[in-house]
């Protein structure tokens, strides 16, 4: 198999596909077929690439596509762990289905009203040594936060007097307006046409269904995210599933830096003494925090706030948060002035991120993550030199020009599988044809095992209904 020019071919066109999994040796770049007579088979080879399993001339489709990537994944899915990373692209595809006219707010650059220039040339340095053409919000706030601290340092100097102060009110508007951002999207999801809501949380529910419906002798499914929304938390209590973070408390929760691996348990009718996993249950960690994440009296607690509230002022006029602005929102990389370290809670969540996916026999999944935050990044590429590890990419696209470059930067070919372009990238074509079912499927294994004992599975084989179920349904013990 061999794509020409492969150093070259960073760059994804429009209506290109690459795939990558199971015995590919080199992406596969599929292109739209010439011929558009056939909607159900639009694709083929592009120019220059080869592979074993299609000819030049043939189309081929998702009927065609899910025998080889489905079973591949369902294996994957069945790792001794599983870690799913998701990034904004969730969060735009869940909302695209319920506003389908209508954007999310992204996270565009802003203007502040004092050292905009200097904020601005020092996100934009910033970006670049992360191998980012352009700074963005994130990369703003940082900037912002360490002239508010060297100007709080020389703030008796007459030059800088009330600099400071200027800045910080700039900082406090700008977090008030992202919040609000944030929160309008939460809004437009959950205030949509009933039946695109109910489209959306149907997706959503069978997207995280598809990871966590593992067999109780398998780790935990670790979820992390770089969202600031809730939306995961929104589809997880829709679907009934569990999630475990670092939070302890009912009312006002609060961050707990001690990490015990507290988890939920059963006992079976008739057992005593054998508690077994309780199935629905998964881990979650939010790298970046989160819109209801505040610090107050040197601790981080979460907020009731509802989800797809209008405003967040309300929900902090409460005692115990009387001194709480916008300034003390927990959001990546804002943090209050008089914290020892700037890296509190940050510094957990990111061990607990290098611990889950640094260890043998361990798959990560990423999905909608555009591989823009280099200390992300450093973490995957030291799981990768564990043998037994495998990384999973799974985009839309590739709008930051990162994916590509770094998979051949890696060179851990034969430890990544890849699925990117605007069909096998899609959330909804995915869910519907790639991903494993969404629930413990000890049926479908035993009436596996029952026709090749009974001699009959070439001709079940034939009929195309058991071939696409691999011997790592969850269930086994492969």
């Amino acid at each position: 198999m061999k794509q020409k020019k492969k150093d070259k071919e960073t760059v994804i066109i429009k209506d290109q596909q690459i795939l990558k999994c199971r015995d590919d040796k080199e992406p596969v770049f599929l292109g739209r077929a010439r011929e558009q007579g056939d909607d159900s088979e639009p694709f083929r080879l592009a120019d220059g690439c080869t592979c074993s399993w299609l000819k030049d001339n043939d189309t081929i489709g998702p009927a065609k596509l899910r025998p080889r990537i489905e079973p591949w994944l369902t294996a994957l899915f069945q790792s001794e762990h599983l870690a799913l990373l998701v990034g904004s692209g969730l969060s735009h595809a869940i909302h695209n289905i319920a506003n389908e006219a209508k954007s999310m707010p992204g996270m565009g650059t802003v203007k502040f009203n004092h050292f905009d220039i200097e904020i601005k040339a020092e996100a934009k340095r910033s970006a670049k040594a992360a191998g980012r053409e352009d700074g963005n919000f994130e990369d703003q706030i940082r900037a912002a936060n360490e002239l508010l601290r060297g100007l709080e340092i020389v703030a008796e100097r007459d030059a800088f007097e009330g600099e400071a102060e200027y800045l910080k009110i700039d900082l406090e508007h700008i977090l008030d307006d992202f919040a609000a951002s944030i929160l309008m999207g939460e809004t437009d999801l959950i205030t949509s046409v009933a039946k695109d809501r109910e489209n959306a949380f149907k997706y959503l529910v069978s997207f995280l269904m598809s990871f966590a419906s593992r067999n109780g002798t398998r780790d935990r499914l670790q979820i992390f995210t770089t969202n600031y929304d809730r939306f995961i938390e929104a589809g997880s209590e829709v679907a009934g599933l569990h999630l475990l973070d670092r939070f302890v408390g009912s009312l006002t929760p609060i961050f707990r830096s001690s990490r015990l691996d507290i988890d939920m348990h059963y006992n079976p009718p008739g057992i005593r003494g054998e508690p077994r996993y309780l199935e629905g249950v998964a881990r979650f960690t939010k790298l970046h925090g989160s819109i209801d994440w505040v610090d107050t009296k040197r601790s981080i607690r979460r907020i009731g706030l509802p989800f797809g509230a209008k405003s967040i002022e309300p929900y902090l006029n409460a005692p115990g948060l009387e001194d709480v602005d916008s300034h003390q929102l927990m959001i990546y990389p804002n943090s209050a002035k008089d914290r020892e370290t700037a890296s509190y809670p940050y510094v957990d969540l990111f061990r607990d991120f290098a611990a889950a996916i640094c260890r043998p026999n361990n798959t990560l999944i990423t999905f909608g993550y555009s591989f823009g935050d280099e200390h992300i990044n450093r973490v995957i590429e030291d799981m990768l030199t564990i043998p037994s590890t495998h990384l999973v990419v799974i985009s839309h696209s590739d709008p930051l020009n990162r994916i590509m470059p770094m998979y051949y930067r890696l060179g851990r070919y034969c430890q990544i599988s890849l699925l990117i372009g605007n069909h096998l990238g899609d959330f909804q074509t995915l869910v519907d044809n790639y991903l494993p079912k969404p629930a413990i499927d000890q049926t479908t294994f035993r009436m596996a095992e029952l026709l090749k004992s009974r001699g009959s599975i070439d001709q079940i084989e034939d009929k195309g209904e058991v071939k696409d179920v691999p011997e790592t349904q969850a269930g086994s013990r492969a």
